[in-house]
């Protein structure tokens, strides 16, 4: 492509994403248009937002601690947080299609799918007017990879034994769900599957019984007979509207849902939550124009979602290729594929957060340890954000 698109000649990478709330997309509204108009008026926006094309947003640059970079783009498909049900099924192919042609038109050689992007095009990437040079994937693998790998750190952290444990996956027969059961099935006691078909929590069930796990399947939260200590959600919700029911008290639980799953009125004082799937650039990142805590609404830099972070690790690595497509294809050896690929250019699990900030002081602690042995690796990229507070990224 020309300079027409984000000013730059050819992009490694595109990220097709949406926002998940109506602040965050009046924010990217507010900074599309410039300083030097006034805010819109919040009722507005919903009225707004649904005329809007998908269309670029912002450059992206990526670091590698090993030297390397790579140069990408920011897609907005504006899907409206409103507006992800059945109803709009059509309406949002439509946007994400349009997005697709974007990141194409840009010569970006791997798209990664965001949020309800990847949802909509789970195995049928042909729909997206693909051609050659132009890569899609959805970018799950890499999810799964810092689901597992989270809940399998703040197990170690907090002394809980995942051989002792009963997992729970809620959204179990998609492709983070399902990825997600065969990764950690093999480690607890127990597992528990709940999602909304019968037929695939069945197969799915099958599959996992047939090397050894103990597995209860249920499309109603409240049919378990046993309650859970680990959970992971990774339901397709259009809004977090989760109540859990049967669980410990004491229950460790990652809300990976893209909007988050968790009902407010869900969360528990004595229960962990952490928000999962999640990464962060050691080698930091760059926005231009800066949307730095527009776009990165962390409570830490460079923390960026997975399903993004496969696109930006594959292009730093110079394999294009879809490395996650489909539906229920991902498997421990390529969970480990993928974060090693990640770990080599600096791209590790995000410290852990939830609605009320960082976890616990241990956990501050061990970030605040990771966060200064990475200022000492030489090539970083320091955003304009780290640049003003001071901040370096912590693991």
């Amino acid at each position: 492509m020309g300079k027409s698109i984000a000013g730059i000649d050819q992009a490694d990478f595109a990220l097709i994403g949406h926002q998940e709330s109506w602040r965050a997309a009046a924010d990217v509204l507010a900074a599309l248009r410039g300083p030097g108009y006034p805010p819109l008026p919040d009722e507005e926006i919903p009225h707004i937002l649904p005329w809007i094309p998908p269309r670029p947003v912002c450059q992206v640059e990526i670091a590698s601690l090993r030297g390397g970079r790579a140069q990408g783009l920011y897609i907005d498909s504006f899907i409206a947080p409103d507006r992800l049900g059945e109803t709009f099924l059509r309406e949002n192919l439509v946007r994400v299609r349009a997005a697709a042609a974007s990141a194409i038109q840009a010569g970006a050689k791997i798209v990664s799918l965001g949020g309800f992007s990847s949802i909509l095009i789970e195995g049928n990437a042909d729909q997206l007017g693909c051609k050659e040079g132009s890569i899609f994937t959805t970018g799950n693998t890499l999810t799964v990879a810092f689901i597992v790998k989270g809940i399998r750190t703040l197990s170690a952290m907090q002394g809980r034994s995942l051989s002792h444990s009963t997992l729970l996956v809620i959204g179990a027969t998609g492709d983070v769900g399902s990825g997600c059961s065969r990764c950690l099935a093999p480690a607890v006691k127990r597992v528990l599957l709940c999602a909304r078909n019968p037929e695939r929590l069945r197969r799915l069930a099958t599959e996992l019984q047939a090397t050894g796990v103990q597995v209860e399947t249920a499309t109603d939260l409240s049919h378990f007979s046993t309650a859970a200590d680990l959970v992971v959600c990774a339901a397709s919700l259009t809004s977090p509207t989760l109540l859990l029911g049967r669980t410990a008290s004491d229950a460790m639980i990652c809300d990976a849902g893209y909007p988050k799953n968790l009902c407010p009125a869900a969360e528990s004082r004595t229960a962990t939550i952490f928000f999962g799937g999640l990464g962060q650039v050691q080698g930091g990142m760059r926005f231009t124009p800066d949307l730095h805590g527009i776009l990165n609404r962390h409570p830490f830099p460079d923390v960026v979602h997975g399903c993004l972070l496969e696109g930006m690790a594959l292009a730093l690595e110079h394999r294009y290729e879809p490395f996650s497509q489909g539906r229920g294809f991902i498997t421990p050896e390529r969970v480990q594929e993928i974060e090693n690929m990640a770990a080599k250019h600096g791209i590790h699990l995000a410290p852990f957060y939830n609605t009320d900030g960082p976890l616990q002081q241990r956990e501050k602690n061990m970030i605040a340890a990771s966060a200064e042995l990475a200022c000492r690796k030489p090539g970083r990229l320091r955003s304009t954000q780290e640049a003003s507070v001071g901040m370096e990224p912590a693991y």
